[in-house]
């Protein structure tokens, strides 16, 4: 046992210890040791951002994972933690970009050009891509960091090329022409989860246009959007809708873009049932270009597609004179001038409606008709089944229907994004006359020239090594001689000789989570048959939040069913939102998000930790405040005393525990720390990590603390003194000492508890409990596997068995004796608070008692009591006046004299009456009148007739206080 600083210096000691473990390679994982005596258990980290920094999502959600990790390995498992990056396309790509233009290298990605824009992205990357790996650090993360990924590397990036040439392959992946989402600072498409819908204040504009072949007819159209009117290429109403019906067929003049009256563009009225007759004024400008439902619409009636706005969303030629080059929304402004100029405006209403920004650049998107490659997902059925027959468990499991729901109406993913930086798509292409087409491979690829549409595949080989072919698609163009093929392929030789032959690569590169569907199986060395992915794939536990579980969650399930035959992880537990005090979302521009790493400065990563989980309830939003990593930190203070007021009273360390002169209160802390194993070991099985925090809290604080070592000082205290029994003359019984071992006995009770309890702490508290642990001389003798090296491979504690609780005579005759006095004490507390006598102040009680104490039981009382003395007698006649409290050893009286002003108490007690009967007469008033009771809300109604029994109570304490001043 080294001896403990007299206070505890977080930084100095979590900096010793992380190094300890790095140096000693204690978070690495090795596939040799697992066996059916070590059974391997493994989490694969989200991998946070390239571009990231530690945030308290970050501190939630790794904490969770650090539980779970430590505690695996205390339970004698073989842990694999792997960590990694997400290179983030989108997010770092516009970082870089950035910082280029803030600096005058570019104005534009194209001033650069791709290939050396990808290379100051990869400077980028080298020199800040790893800053919040190191943060992560600074938490604690027992990651095993010689594992660790990125989404980039050149193994993992092969991976990626691999599956999508399978895809392909098999059909799923194809290039289509369709409405997507278009983030147009990005440039970029988005997927339907990378669009977040935010309710906007905006406006209803209603403008009015003649039916051509009935003039002075007109229609009244509303829309939010009057700068795409330009795109307009039909007006549709619902052919059911009998105002409009009969103008089915008629024509219209579109009023934008302004142009001499008689040459405004006439477009058609067509019927459609999607037109609902509700909204706005059942008329619905058609705009294909610009609208999904637009599209379908224009798809049911072949109606062309005239697209208005540039990509960055400036308006093109198309838009007209007066709105092209304008910006989309100054364009909204000038269009609205022009309908009133031309009196087509007919009003302006508020309107609120939801509009789709992108979830990296927080723009409102635009629905934009592109070109892009799509991925009919695999596998949904097994993906949908493994959660729905609980083969794979949800915490909380109501996010089990919101996983059941999306795959049930799972729309095809649009996997490619007009970026450079990411996993370029590895298809090349080439515009090839029909009799070349042979030169291509070992087998003739044939052609239906009659189908234009058509797409006719077949796996070739282009470099003559198996394993290696290539997929090609050919489409016929038209009428030509030729046609366009595309190639995929994930061999380097192969695509060096389609670049020779003449053949382009596609200039997208593949959505982010394209790449991170893949991690639990492409980290381990997929597609090699590796000795990590044969033991530890499928993982165990996947720790997330629920805004990625389409994103992430979903996909990764399908891919572990498509290419590993089985679910990739057992167990998936969401987090909740970690909000301000004021129930808000954290945020940079808020200025409601604190940096972890000064809360870790300020009180030390433990405290940060614990201050987390104690508020995070399980799969809710998690209201952070900083007093909860202050209360984090005190926790930690408490801790290090406890071991010091330890170490303090000298003795051997865990010596042998003799039964025999077990107390009443060692068997109460023995059963107390019994039940702490139990409740923290089925929270922590259940993921309800919170309520483990508070469970060890409530047993270290509040029973430990407070009452056990308070009451083991009777026996600490019992080797200074001359053992004796004597009884007064006035029948006092004296505070006695017994056994000189019992000292000795109590030391070996307080540090079998506390090495159990410090071990409990272990995955919570890293740092601390790894100090205490060699500090106080737990490791010592113990194998290097089993504690001796780190408390992390010290077995997780167990509770009693049968045998062992008949050993120390734990039974509830022991629990209750040990109660009774508690019971005592709370009691004689509260007569020192109903008459304001501090805590600290040592007064004379007298316990009435006609049961034998034991003398130890005595001294326990009067430690606990502060009472100075503490008489224990069979008879006592209490002056009248002297406050009493019934307990279960019998009557404690707290003679008043001397300690109050007895007559001034009256008074104060007499004042204090009576203005609770005045509060109990305006209550009761209230609620005998039936003006007041038969028009509040019952919910109001109630908060009365509580605040008149909360009244009555208190009147009846202050008058039964006042009765025992005579």
């Amino acid at each position: 046992m080294s001896e403990l600083a007299k206070t505890y210096e977080p930084n100095a000691v979590e900096a010793k210890w992380y190094d300890f473990w790095l140096q000693n390679g204690c978070f690495k994982a090795d596939p040799a040791r697992v066996s059916d005596k070590r059974p391997a258990y493994s989490i694969v980290i989200p991998p946070p951002n390239v571009t990231g920094v530690l945030t308290l999502g970050h501190v939630l959600n790794n904490t969770i994972q650090d539980i779970l990790a430590r505690r695996a390995r205390m339970l004698g498992k073989e842990v694999l933690w792997l960590p990694g990056t997400d290179h983030a396309g989108i997010a770092t790509q516009n970082v870089v970009e950035k910082n280029l233009r803030k600096s005058g290298e570019i104005k534009h990605r194209d001033d650069l050009g791709r290939e050396a824009l990808v290379k100051k992205i990869w400077e980028w990357k080298e020199k800040y891509g790893g800053i919040i790996i190191q943060q992560l650090k600074k938490l604690g993360a027992s990651c095993d960091w010689s594992r660790e990924r990125f989404t980039m590397d050149p193994e993992y990036s092969q991976c990626v090329a691999r599956v999508f040439v399978d895809l392909y392959k098999k059909g799923l992946i194809y290039r289509g022409k369709r409405m997507v989402n278009w983030c147009p600072a990005s440039l970029t498409a988005l997927s339907d989860e990378e669009v977040e819908m935010k309710p906007q204040n905006g406006t209803m504009y209603h403008f009015k246009v003649e039916v051509v072949e009935q003039p002075g007819t007109w229609l009244t159209i509303a829309t939010t959007r009057p700068e795409t009117i330009p795109g307009d290429t039909a007006v549709a109403v619902n052919p059911k809708d009998s105002r409009y019906a009969h103008l089915i067929g008629k024509h219209i003049r579109r009023p934008l873009p302004v142009q001499i009256p008689d040459e405004q563009k006439l477009i058609p009225i067509i019927g459609d049932d999607h037109v609902e007759f509700e909204f706005g004024t059942g008329v619905l400008k058609v705009t294909p270009a610009h609208d999904k439902a637009d599209f379908e619409i224009g798809l049911r009636h072949k109606l062309p597609v005239v697209d208005i706005m540039n990509p960055d969303g400036t308006m093109n030629a198309m838009a007209g004179e007066s709105l092209a080059g304008l910006d989309r929304f100054e364009a909204r402004n000038v269009a609205v001038e022009k309908l009133r100029e031309l009196e087509f405006l007919v009003k302006e209403e508020p309107y609120q409606n939801n509009v789709g920004y992108s979830e990296r650049a927080g723009v409102p998107i635009e629905p934009r008709l592109s070109e892009q490659w799509f991925l009919k997902y695999p596998s949904v059925d097994q993906a949908r089944a493994c959660v729905a027959d609980g083969a794979m468990k949800f915490f909380p499991d109501r996010w089990a229907k919101v996983y059941d729901h999306w795959l049930g109406g799972i729309q095809d993913w649009c996997i490619s994004r007009q970026l450079w930086w990411g996993h370029r798509v590895p298809v090349w292409s080439k515009t090839i006359p029909f009799d070349e087409l042979k030169a291509l491979g070992q087998n003739t690829i044939n052609l239906r020239v009659d189908d234009a549409e058509e797409v006719i595949g077949r796996t070739v080989s282009l470099c003559g090594q198996k394993g290696h072919e290539s997929f090609i698609q050919s489409r016929a163009l038209g009428e030509s001689e030729t046609a366009l093929v595309f190639v995929s392929t994930d061999s380097p030789n192969e695509a060096a000789r389609l670049n020779q032959m003449g053949f382009t690569q596609d200039h997208d590169v593949l959505d982010t989570w394209f790449s991170s569907w893949l991690w639990p199986f492409a980290t381990m060395g997929w597609p090699e048959k590796t000795e990590t992915l044969a033991k530890f794939y499928p993982t165990t536990d996947l720790v997330t939040g629920p805004d990625i579980i389409f994103f992430w969650v979903a996909r990764m399930i399908m891919a572990g069913f498509e290419y590993m035959g089985e679910l990739p992880f057992r167990n998936v537990y969401f987090t909740g939102i970690i909000r301000d005090k004021q129930g808000r979302k954290m945020s940079k521009s808020l200025g409601n998000s604190p940096d972890p790493l000064d809360l870790i400065a300020k009180y030390g990563a433990d405290a940060l930790r614990f201050g987390v989980m104690r508020s995070a309830p399980l799969g809710a939003d998690i209201l952070f405040d900083e007093k909860n990593v202050e209360l984090g930190r005190n926790f930690c203070t408490k801790l290090w005393n406890a071991a010091r007021f330890r170490q303090m009273q000298g003795g051997a360390v865990e010596a042998e525990i003799q039964p025999a002169l077990l107390t009443s209160d060692d068997k109460w802390i023995l059963a107390r720390l019994n039940a702490a194993i139990g409740e923290v070991t089925t929270t922590l099985e259940e993921y309800r990590f919170s309520d483990a925090a508070a469970a060890l809290y409530r047993f270290f604080w509040n029973e430990y603390c407070d009452w056990y070592l308070e009451a083991a000082k009777a026996n600490l205290a019992s080797h200074k003194n001359e053992a004796s029994d004597a009884v007064e003359g006035n029948g006092t019984v004296k505070a006695a000492f017994l056994h000189p071992q019992l000292a000795a006995n109590t030391l070996a009770v307080m540090d079998f508890v506390f090495a159990q309890t410090v071990r409990l702490f272990h995955p919570f508290l890293p740092f601390i409990t790894e100090e205490l642990w060699h500090g106080m001389g737990f490791d010592g003798d113990l194998p290097a596997t089993q504690g001796g090296e780190t408390i992390m491979n010290a077995p997780w504690p167990k509770q009693l068995d049968a045998d062992e609780l008949v050993w120390f005579g734990l039974d509830a005759e022991a629990e209750k004796a040990a109660n009774a006095k508690y019971d005592v004490v709370n009691l004689g507390r509260g007569l020192r608070r109903d008459f304001n006598i501090a805590s600290n102040k040592r007064v004379r009680f007298v316990l009435h008692s006609t049961e034998t104490l034991a003398p130890h039981d005595i001294e326990v009382l009067r430690i606990l009591l502060n009472a100075e003395p503490l008489d224990v007698l069979v008879k006592y006649d209490a002056p009248k006046g002297t406050p009493v409290a019934l307990t279960p050893l019998g009557e404690l009286f707290l003679p008043l004299e001397g300690l109050i002003d007895v007559a001034a108490e009256r008074e104060r007690l007499d004042k204090e009456i009576a203005k609770v009967e005045q509060e109990v007469a305006k209550v009761r008033a209230k609620l005998a009148d039936p003006n007041f009771t038969g028009k509040v809300p019952a919910k109001v109604l109630d908060e009365h007739r509580q605040r008149e029994a909360d009244w009555a109570e208190k009147h009846a304490q202050l008058t039964k206080m006042r009765e025992a001043l005579g």
